[in-house]
């Protein structure tokens, strides 16, 4: 019986005989494995983008919009109907255990002016429990106080975007800017959090006490007014338990028979990120066996040409057969030339799909995130789908006659 080594040796040597045959035979084995790295690497790229935007925008959460309004037959969005209070989330708060917290949000939009500089931007009417919902730290500066809520103070906390767009590199803590005209004094910067999912700057905003937005910026028709309310749920199970709970408590509130529809809605931005989040995994799946195919196509064209190999080295085979080698070495044989040639082609793949993922998040807006699993994985099925496909060709060169072999010309 002929050791590892030999038999390793031997492979490598017939590989080495038919160069440009041994590439081409790799070649679907080197796009397979370079394409399910690529597809793998785009899809957890996604998925830890998700993840990023879920974190930014707080965990556990649900979000109560006002509800729909009708305009000259005309049917409006949700928000056009000055249905929610600020007291509506107080009382959520206080009454619902599994709601940690609940923060009024009237927003706006307006232009802004410091000096001869102007910005135009969104203008978010709060308190200080809507910074912890979304868990948004300063980066310099102080949070509204009891004094600013209490008595509609006119200060500002501003995002990076906005402090760039006004004061370039000046610092902007106690200058006096004009939100339509009414003068605030500028006490903090939120930390810079980027664009998010859609899109949208995070930090192209200003927040303002939510008793400065309803009497002084908003111009709103009745007081505590709001447009929306944020809640942050004690774990992401009861974003799901406690919205039949929100639900019923709102209707009593809001004085609705059992007949009428609700005057608010409901969004679960759990349950929203959770669908994104698994669609992005089945994407990926799905990206993933498509490039998949290309490994099959290589395992083909690799049965393919140990089948020609083992014609064309029908005598060679007789010979060995003849000074004592057993099927099993030949079997062994052709099997290791199957297997060395997926796995060079594995590696060079791995290779390409690295370098391809890179140059992917480089140049395009996709981020590619390689992980040592997406590396693996496709190297290891290469490796499988050389055994396999390779298997057919060493078992037939195996049950060759040596007598036969010897007189094959």
């Amino acid at each position: 019986m002929i050791d590892t080594s030999t038999t390793f040796n031997i492979a490598i040597r017939a590989i080495k005989a038919n160069k440009m045959r041994s590439i081409l035979t790799s070649l679907g084995i080197i796009i397979g494995v370079a394409a399910v790295i690529v597809m793998l690497s785009i899809g957890n790229g996604a998925q830890i983008t998700i993840q990023k935007e879920m974190k930014s925008m707080g965990s556990n959460l649900i979000m109560i919009r006002s509800g729909t309004s009708t305009s000259g037959g005309q049917r409006m969005g949700h928000g056009s109907q000055p249905t929610m209070k600020a007291s509506d989330g107080n009382a959520i708060e206080e009454k619902i255990a599994s709601i940690k917290i609940a923060a009024p949000v009237l927003s706006d939009a307006g232009q802004i002016v410091y000096g001869n500089a102007n910005w135009s931007t969104s203008i978010t009417g709060t308190d200080n429990r809507y910074f912890e919902i979304k868990e948004w730290d300063l980066a310099y500066g102080r949070y509204f106080s009891e004094t600013d809520i209490k008595n509609a103070g006119k200060v500002a906390i501003l995002g990076t975007t906005v402090v760039k767009e006004l004061f370039g590199d000046l610092d902007p803590l106690g200058r006096t800017i004009r939100v339509k005209g009414i003068p605030f004094t500028v006490i903090g910067v939120t930390e810079s959090r980027g664009q998010s999912g859609p899109g949208m700057d995070q930090d192209d905003t200003i927040y303002i006490p939510l008793s400065t937005a309803q009497k002084k910026v908003t111009g709103i028709e009745f007081p505590d007014m709001v447009k929306m309310i944020m809640l942050q749920a004690v774990d992401a199970k009861s974003t799901y338990t406690s919205q039949e709970e929100i639900r019923a408590l709102l209707r009593q509130r809001h004085n609705l028979g059992a007949n009428k529809e609700d005057d608010f809605v409901i969004r679960n931005l759990t349950q929203m990120m959770e669908m994104m989040e698994n669609s992005t995994k089945v994407l990926t799946i799905l990206l993933g066996s498509i490039a998949s195919i290309s490994l099959i196509v290589g395992g083909i064209g690799i049965m393919n040409i140990m089948l020609v190999s083992v014609t064309e080295r029908t005598r060679e085979i007789g010979i060995r057969m003849a000074i004592g080698a057993k099927s099993w070495d030949i079997r062994l044989q052709f099997l290791t030339e199957a297997l060395v040639l997926s796995l060079i082609g594995g590696l060079i793949g791995v290779i390409i799909g690295l370098i391809g993922s890179w140059l992917i998040s480089v140049f395009s807006s996709f981020s590619a995130v390689v992980s040592i699993f997406y590396v693996l994985l496709p190297f290891t099925v290469a490796g499988l789908v050389g055994l396999f496909f390779g298997f057919y060709p060493a078992y037939k060169a195996s049950l060759l006659n040596p007598i036969n072999a010897l007189r094959y010309e």
